[in-house]
């Protein structure tokens, strides 16, 4: 098992998706938890999210507290998801009827500070690559400014293909690398699911890391195991 020798340069991976609930945050906490597997101290951030719960007099959000379950180091609130909305709404029109300008700028500070804690960030979006923050900035600037590799992942079912081959037409246009992209059975009855794959492996730029079935319980671990993650460029082995 290896461990990188330089803390203070972590492993970072920016994980968007082809649209919302296809599964990215079950991905990104599958990339944590193989992460944490070489060894590494992890962390994850979920910059901005919206949807909240309140459960036993505290405030909940699920892709939250999955991410936060398979991450070793336990980020600060502040650090881990700078903006958190309660209403499920387009995070930008709920900060919008709080009177609030989401800015780039605190979701790279908030990274900063969990890159000083970890060894390894894995970074999940919001919504699709291009969710706006404001009138003047959306994630894909966010995703830019940090300049880190980006995995795709793919919600499996139909009209996938146009929208990872839009995406990762997005990220290219960003100047940033798209270092793999995953494949998550939302659909378990999508027809030629097997010819959907076989087109998106042949158009898109990136490496397949292969495809999660859909699981009866959203586990991470298990998740983690349909992933090749040595296929990711500078993945830390």
């Amino acid at each position: 098992m290896s461990v990188m020798t330089d803390s203070q340069t972590p492993f970072s991976l920016f994980v968007t998706g082809t649209d919302t609930e296809i599964g990215k945050t079950l991905i990104a906490a599958a990339l944590v938890h193989a992460l944490a597997s070489q060894g590494l101290s992890t962390a994850a951030m979920k910059p901005v999210a919206a949807g909240i719960e309140w459960r036993d007099g505290r405030q909940c959000n699920d892709d939250i507290d999955t991410l936060r379950s398979v991450a070793s180091c336990r980020l600060a609130p502040e650090v881990m998801t700078p903006y958190l909305w309660e209403p499920p709404i387009a995070p930008h029109i709920a900060a919008a009827q709080a009177g609030v300008a989401m800015q780039s700028q605190v979701l790279l500070d908030a990274y900063a500070k969990a890159a000083e804690q970890a060894q390894a960030v894995v970074i999940e979006g919001v919504g699709g690559f291009c969710v706006p923050l404001s009138d003047t900035e959306d994630m894909a600037d966010v995703a830019q400014r940090l300049g880190l590799p980006v995995v795709l992942v793919v919600g499996m079912r139909l009209g996938c293909i146009s929208h990872a081959v839009l995406t990762a037409q997005a990220v290219a246009a960003r100047g940033l690398p798209l270092c793999g992209w995953v494949a998550n059975t939302v659909d378990p009855d999508m027809p030629y699911l097997q010819e959907n794959l076989d087109t998106l492996t042949a158009r898109l730029p990136a490496p397949f890391l292969g495809r999660v079935p859909r699981l009866e319980k959203a586990d991470p671990a298990q998740a983690a195991q349909y992933i090749d993650v040595s296929r990711i460029a500078g993945w830390p082995v």
